[in-house]
């Protein structure tokens, strides 16, 4: 796993990938606080109790100056230290956005193909823009919890439109009825298909609701199955990744071919106000013969 967050083991993932597509990938995200690693404790724990196998990937944000991640996700899972059917992985976003690694999804495959019932993917928390999960998993869980701030962000568009089960985890805390009507009201402004994402209320840390948010993500896996919806969203997501992955391959092989020498002068020649940038780019383009 560790070669596969180093972009380094291509011919152990093309071996392993025959043996994927049995695993429930759940992913979690939601704003900082909302208690996204108390939630996955939790659900793992239940999910145990069932006799299912589950294991873990927590995306940690990584500092931009040290580079570094604390990776702490582990602490708050205690709980399930020493238990042989519970994997944890933590890692870094190595400067990824979106609230995932880049190396998420691969990581997802191999812990499916080791024969994992559940694999739950924790993303980092960083609010509204983190939508690359909805990429990566089976079935999203946006968290919500009351008392976080103005309740007007709970309607606004972006991060919310990904989620196949909308969450309200601390739902013991006061602001609980303003925050479902605002959610509601969410729902009622979009535009949805046939599932209609229902909205569920756990207490993490004393593990209620637990039961009833397993069921609705078995529906949903259900629903995605006798539908259809499951092959398109697998068949948009490999087509998203396949351009990532293109896009990321031909960028290499420019950065191997690229004049440094040549590049510094058009630096120069930006900055002195010579040449604009898009200019630059089609001279290292022809520079390079690839137009």
């Amino acid at each position: 796993m560790t070669r596969i967050e180093n972009q380094g083991a291509a011919a152990e993932l093309a071996a392993l990938y025959p043996h994927t597509g049995r695993a429930h990938i759940i992913g979690i995200t939601g704003s900082p606080g909302v208690g996204k690693s108390s939630l996955v404790n939790a659900l793992t724990l239940y999910y145990r109790s069932q006799g299912l196998t589950v294991a873990i990937l927590a995306v940690d944000p990584t500092s931009p100056f040290s580079g570094g991640a604390i990776l702490g996700d582990r602490i708050r899972m205690r709980d399930l230290s020493g238990d042989p059917g519970v994997f944890i992985r933590s890692m870094a976003t190595r400067g990824a956005l979106g609230g995932l690694a880049a190396t998420t999804a691969d990581l997802s495959r191999a812990l499916d193909a080791a024969g994992f019932d559940r694999v739950l993917v924790e993303t980092v928390g960083a609010g509204q823009s983190e939508v690359e999960i909805a990429r990566a998993a089976h079935t999203t869980l946006v968290l919500e919890a009351p008392g976080m701030g103005d309740d007007i962000q709970a309607i606004k568009a972006g991060i919310l439109e990904i989620a196949d089960i909308l969450v309200v985890n601390k739902a013991d805390h006061p602001g609980l009825e303003n925050l479902l009507r605002a959610l509601r009201a969410m729902l009622d402004l979009g535009t949805r298909g046939e599932w209609q994402p229902p909205i569920m209320q756990t207490i993490a840390n004393n593990r209620q609701g637990l039961a009833e948010l397993a069921a609705q993500i078995d529906a949903h896996r259900a629903y995605l199955q006798a539908s259809g919806e499951g092959v398109r969203r697998a068949r948009a997501q490999i087509a998203i990744e396949l351009e990532a992955r293109l896009r990321e391959a031909i960028m290499a092989r420019l950065h191997t071919r690229r004049d440094t020498v040549h590049t510094a002068a058009l630096i120069d020649q930006i900055v002195a106000r010579q040449i604009d940038p898009a200019t630059a780019v089609t001279e290292l383009i022809d520079a390079m013969q690839l137009n």
